[in-house]
């Protein structure tokens, strides 16, 4: 008889290679002490006395430190993230009289290096562009002890779970929940994450959920999780991914240290081989006088001596006192530290090379603009003198508040420098491929932005704009919507900069100024009678915006009518699509019916009556395509025609809006 092979029932084949992808894939590891041959290490990280020291207290730093080998994250068939299990235990310290800051995350991450990373609030995870990015495909839990409201941090002392960004999906107050009693308010003990004591932490990812625990080391863990959160995780793992810490400090300093690990992808007791005791504290001696040796020594002196030292220290404290008040420029600790950064001169002058004519890349209205480096990234650095703000005071209080803003269509305020006599000066980021105004005006038919691509940067203006409205917990204005106040980033992306016109308001407020700010051809006429700014002024803005980059002209011309006016006669006689740009006519490269409607769009927002004007919200879902669907504040999209009618007909806009200007600049009439 014949000798046949065994056969085994397809689900049991299916089980059998289930089961050997399991062992074959799984990862284990465990570190009591590290050396150096243990990790990856990327710029601060190193091993000393075998603890992982991620920062020391040296400013601005990141530390990063990763398992040498890609870990298996997902299924074979990349269906579900596989469980896992890890603990470790850190320590964060401050160092003596500096403030401390800002944190440690563990982390997954699809690559080596740190790429893509800056410091400071960041925590050397992501950075002010690409955070919040879904291509990131970054997990971490993050110690974080800086309330950053960017991130809607819910204190300075927490702990995140963040997915592809620093505002974190589930957070709650770095502590733990006591296991012996039934009194709500007594079973939760905070932990101050950066007291200097060792911590012992798990995450524990398993079907769906990721549960987060901490507690002083050498204690038991506690039965309730301190922070649990339940998702799809599959968009954020790849099926590989590095694990292991990172850290960052800033203008705060602190040590963050790892001082013992543990992982698996298989072994949910894996913590339990895990040393926690022993270890050195990194807690600071409480300072005493009545502790030292020489106290009697020093008393002594003192009695002797007591009244030329005082005399002495008296002086020297003045001195520094006021040394350090010019030094501060009068600012207290909260702008010293509130975001945006304060830097200082020196630094910013390190940055553009002494302010180099060869660094001069404009020259606006309010001084020249150059391009610079610090840390490491290309910034655009801004000197605008006091006489063109009024109040220092409230220039500074309303720049800091508006550095919180962040949004991808929005060009980055990073930060600022006052001189006691001389300018101030604004750090945004720099913007590779320059204004929207030079791509348009300034460029060659070569060179210079097609159609659909100036349709795509409007989308962009118009969501930035409408962030500024509606996004924030306070209206901001931004009272200077051009094409040269729009910047293009590396990838075309459109993003509103220059926020030195711009002024916050409470929801719903009126805003008002006993000055007209903005650029002749972008104002609207209440903004030129009257003086008061409102969200509609920024509308009619934005509607100039739209005829300025479709029709390629600029609101005002010498010798030509002003553009709005041009574009309104076109509309009347029924030839607004010949108010296009001739160089996207000539090539042909356009939708006549949508291109018609994008001018349509720019008229309708820069309707004379601000209260037929749309909101944001409705330009956007124009521009997004949704013209049928939207519904105006005025009229429908379809009736777009007669509404333009109506107008001409019961208002000469043209004579209206030239007297206006005309008291405003009169040389321009």
């Amino acid at each position: 008889m014949k000798d046949h092979p065994l056969r085994l029932p397809s689900f049991l084949n299916f089980i059998l290679l289930s089961l050997l992808t399991h062992f074959t894939s799984s990862t284990e590891f465990t570190f009591n002490g590290f050396n150096h041959n243990d990790l990856l290490f990327y710029c601060n990280a190193t091993i000393v006395s075998k603890i992982l020291r991620l920062t020391d207290g040296t400013n601005f730093a990141i530390g990063r430190a990763l398992y040498p080998a890609k870990i298996q994250t997902k299924s074979p068939d990349s269906s579900h993230v596989l469980q896992f299990s890890t603990s470790f235990i850190f320590s964060m310290a401050p160092y003596k009289s500096r403030l401390p800051g800002h944190g440690l995350v563990f982390i997954f991450v699809p690559t080596k290096g740190i790429n893509g990373t800056i410091p400071a609030q960041y925590l050397g995870l992501f950075n002010f562009a690409n955070d919040g990015d879904p291509n990131n495909h970054v997990f971490g839990v993050e110690f974080d002890v800086f309330g950053n409201p960017e991130f809607n941090d819910i204190n300075d002392n927490h702990v995140g779970i963040d997915l592809n960004s620093l505002t974190s999906v589930a957070s709650y107050e770095a502590g733990y929940w006591v296991d012996d009693t039934s009194d709500e308010e007594k079973s939760f003990k905070e932990l101050k994450l950066n007291n200097g004591k060792n911590y012992q932490v798990w995450i524990d990812y398993a079907d769906f959920q990721i549960n987060v625990t901490m507690v002083l080391a050498g204690k038991p863990r506690p039965l309730k999780p301190l922070l649990s959160y339940s998702g799809n995780f599959s968009n954020v793992f790849e099926d590989e991914m590095y694990v292991g810490f990172t850290g960052s400090t800033g203008r705060l300093v602190e040590g963050h240290r790892i001082l013992a690990w543990s992982f698996s992808n298989s072994n949910s007791s894996i913590s339990e081989a895990l040393v926690t005791t022993g270890f050195p504290s990194f807690v600071l001696p409480a300072d005493s006088v009545f502790k030292s040796k020489g106290f009697i020594a020093e008393v002594t002196v003192g009695i002797f001596c007591s009244v030329s030292v005082c005399v002495v220290v008296s002086w020297i404290f003045v001195w520094r006192k006021r040394r350090k008040l010019r030094g501060r420029e009068d600012l207290d600790e909260r702008e010293l530290e509130f975001w945006p950064h304060r830097f200082t001169y020196s630094e910013i002058d390190r940055a553009t090379r002494g302010f180099s004519e060869k660094n001069v890349i404009g020259i606006g209205g309010d001084g020249k603009v150059y391009k610079g480096v610090m840390e490491g990234v290309e910034v655009v650095v801004k000197r605008i003198s006091h006489e063109n703000y009024g109040e220092v005071r409230e220039f500074l209080a309303e720049i800091s508040s508006l550095g919180r803003l962040k949004h991808r269509n929005l060009v980055g305020l990073r930060g600022w420098c006052k001189r006691e006599k001389g300018s101030l000066i604004l750090v945004y980021d720099y913007m590779e491929n320059g204004s929207l105004d030079k791509r348009v005006f300034e460029c060659d038919e070569t060179n210079m932005l097609g159609y659909e691509d100036r349709v795509r940067v409007l989308k962009d203006v118009a969501s930035g704009v409408l962030y500024l409205h509606e996004g924030w917990e306070a209206r901001v204005l931004h009272r200077d919507i051009k094409a040269n106040n729009v910047l293009l980033d590396k990838d075309m992306n459109g993003r509103l900069g220059d926020f030195g016109l711009a002024r916050m308001y409470r929801h719903e407020q009126l805003a008002s100024t006993s000055r007209v700010v903005g650029t002749v051809g972008y104002l609207a006429p209440e903004v030129l009678q009257t003086g008061r700014a409102s969200a509609q002024t920024d509308v009619f803005g934005f509607g100039a915006l739209i005829l300025e980059v479709m029709c390629g002209r600029r609101p005002i011309e010498e010798g030509k009518p002003p553009l709005v006016d041009w574009a309104w006669e076109l509309m009347s006689m029924g030839e607004l699509v010949n108010a296009l740009d001739p160089r996207l006519r000539a090539k042909g490269m356009f939708n006549m019916e949508d291109s018609e409607r994008v001018l349509q769009l720019g008229l309708l927002c820069a309707n004379p009556d601000p209260n037929g004007r749309p909101t944001m919200r409705e330009v956007v879902k124009i521009l997004e395509g949704q013209w049928k669907s939207c519904e105006t504040e005025s009229e429908d999209m379809e009736t777009l025609h007669q509404t333009f009618e109506d107008f001409r007909q019961s208002l000469s806009y043209s004579e209206g809006i030239g007297k206006a200007m005309c008291s405003f600049h009169p040389t321009l009439y």
